[in-house]
């Protein structure tokens, strides 16, 4: 990927990760448990040259819950389905740190990576909901602080583990009988706070040597976690303002950390809805909004409150934050800040908050060329490298026809794969064995 290059990717929520989305009638009905629907999805991504796919993930769900919540495959299966049907496309799984041991998520992530020969990457996520805690036989979340440093050891643990065999273990030597060098085998042997994982992971290292890093957390802790380990970010905002402060904030903090600016790339995820016209976009727009009833616009408030019941409160007096108080604290917080913010001046209704955090407006919503000037502008002013898209399928297609032609022209998107692996096509270099770094080290010192 040149630095001219825009990487774009796309989430695959199936029929949409809001309540209503599923109602458009483009959108297929079983989209979220048809392997046929993601496929399908998946060769269209490809054939338009994007990044890679992604695979969001939650672990509890409510009668409340969105209808792609409900009923959806888990992510490492649907990606090792998609990756026999795919061979450029990078595959992200997200795969939380609270609720697994690192030595399973290492192997599953591994064996992803091998399966793709090198597309894989890990949504390193901790887990937001009290739910998901009593799922996993816990009375409720740990706190903010003690989830990212598990999360930061467990990520640790996993990357050791992908070091257990050097790229020439494995020799296979039919004729003297050597399957593999035992010296370049290696066992972790960690102990831990939270993990204990002596190893070796009976895998061998992928093409790209380590499935690439993927974080989203905008608390401090989370932002912290980004900087530390994350090959690429992802968030930051529903306006350019915040997107550029958060991505201006993770690049600071890595930055102090020792990693330089080429270490990281940060993507921003959009919504987009392209028309031939600026007035078929805002048709579009008008079209889906229409499908978004009060009741529905709670319900996606609530998700984000641990499903909070804000149906008690009157829907035409002012957002409840005093009644709210620290509430969403320790879930999703960098959500729950921003809605909270958008009804700090007092001035916003309970139902003029629920509509503005549902049907959101963007620089993404217009013609071909109005949204390819929004990605150019976005790139070029620093507040990210690139974007991935989270709408449904029709919109989706819409991008990769007429978005992209257009991109491409001006030389800002790929016409072809650089390379084989997810690394080769972020312009990231092979992640190296440590103890291959140590010993060649060695042996140029003697």
């Amino acid at each position: 990927m040149t630095s001219k290059h825009i990487p774009i990717a796309v989430i695959m929520d199936g029929v949409g990760g809001t309540n209503w989305g599923w109602r458009r009638k483009d959108v297929r009905l079983d989209a979220s448990v048809s392997i046929e629907n993601y496929i399908e999805e998946a060769k269209i991504a490809e054939a338009a040259k994007m990044d890679f796919i992604f695979i969001a993930d939650t672990m509890h769900i409510t009668s409340g819950s969105s209808p792609h919540f409900l009923n959806r495959f888990e992510p490492i299966s649907l990606l090792s389905a998609i990756a026999s049907h795919t061979s450029n496309i990078g595959l992200i799984a997200t795969l939380s740190t609270s609720y697994t041991e690192p030595f399973t998520a290492a192997r599953q992530l591994a064996s992803l990576d091998m399966i793709s020969h090198g597309r894989a990457g890990w949504n390193i996520v901790t887990s937001a909901l009290e739910g998901a805690a009593r799922n996993h036989s816990r009375d409720g979340l740990d706190p903010l602080e003690d989830r990212y440093a598990r999360a930061a050891e467990h990520v640790a643990v996993c990357q050791g583990l992908w070091d257990s065999w050097e790229d020439d273990a494995f020799v296979r030597d039919r004729e003297n009988g050597v399957f593999f060098r035992e010296d370049r085998l290696h066992a972790l042997m960690h102990k831990g706070k939270y993990f204990r994982a002596d190893g070796p992971l009976n895998i061998a290292r992928s093409p790209q040597g380590h499935p690439v890093l993927f974080q989203a957390g905008a608390s401090s802790d989370g932002r912290n976690l980004a900087a530390a380990i994350s090959d690429c970010v992802f968030g930051g905002g529903r306006t350019k303002e915040e997107a550029a402060e958060y991505s201006r904030d993770v690049w600071n903090r890595a930055e102090a950390l020792g990693r330089s600016r080429s270490d990281i790339r940060f993507f921003h995820r959009i919504e987009p809805i392209v028309g031939e016209t600026l007035e078929e976009a805002e048709r579009k727009y008008e079209e889906a909004s229409a499908l978004v009833s009060y009741e529905e616009a709670l319900k996606w408030l609530s998700f984000f409150f641990s499903y909070q019941d804000f149906t008690k409160f009157d829907p035409d007096a002012k957002f409840p934050l005093e009644e709210l108080g620290e509430t969403g604290r320790n879930n999703y917080r960098s959500t729950t800040d921003r809605i909270k913010w958008l009804s700090e001046d007092g001035t916003l209704t309970l139902r003029e908050v629920a509509r503005k955090f549902a049907i959101p407006r963007s620089d993404f919503i217009g013609s071909a060329d109005m949204v390819a000037d929004a990605c150019e502008r976005w790139v070029e002013e620093g507040v990210c490298d690139g974007f991935m898209l989270g709408c449904t399928v029709s919109r989706f297609t819409d991008f990769t026809r007429l978005v992209i032609p257009m991109l491409q022209e001006r030389g800002r998107f790929r016409t072809d794969y650089d390379g084989s692996t997810l690394r080769d096509n972020l312009g990231f270099a092979k992640k190296p064995n440590r103890y291959t770094v140590d010993r060649e080290a060695r042996d140029m010192a003697t």
